[in-house]
């Protein structure tokens, strides 16, 4: 299982790098998503995979059986990360609907000049 997971942050992390190089700043912002959402997969798979162990168990098991549990601190982290790339995502949905209003594209090509952008509301 863990392998499938590694080739699966691989393959996020290219796909991200790839789709940041090109000249469309929607491209830009979905390799961004994909970069975000590698990290979290790697996290999680860093944390370490547990099968069948209970979530929750008796404060009177045995100490092995707390080693069982899995650590929720890399869970905590991928969820506030979650939110946070939500929240990225989102202004930069906003972000890109402006610029394409001001500039009518959205090829980072032709946003060298940003001294024209304020004039044209």
């Amino acid at each position: 299982m863990q392998a499938v997971l590694i080739l699966t942050v691989g393959i996020l992390y290219a796909a991200g790098i790839y789709m940041m190089m090109r000249r469309s700043i929607v491209k830009l912002i979905i390799g961004l998503g994909l970069l975000g959402h590698a990290a979290n997969l790697l996290i999680f798979t860093a944390g370490g995979l547990r099968r069948g162990a209970p979530a929750f168990i008796d404060p009177d098991q045995s100490a092995a059986a707390l080693a069982q549990i899995a650590d929720p601190i890399p869970q905590a982290l991928i969820l506030t990360a979650i939110v946070i790339g939500f929240g990225v995502q989102a202004f930069s949905i906003v972000l890109i609907r402006r610029v394409y209003q001001v500039n009518g594209n959205d090829d980072l090509k032709h946003m060298r000049s940003t001294d024209e952008l304020g004039s044209n509301p």
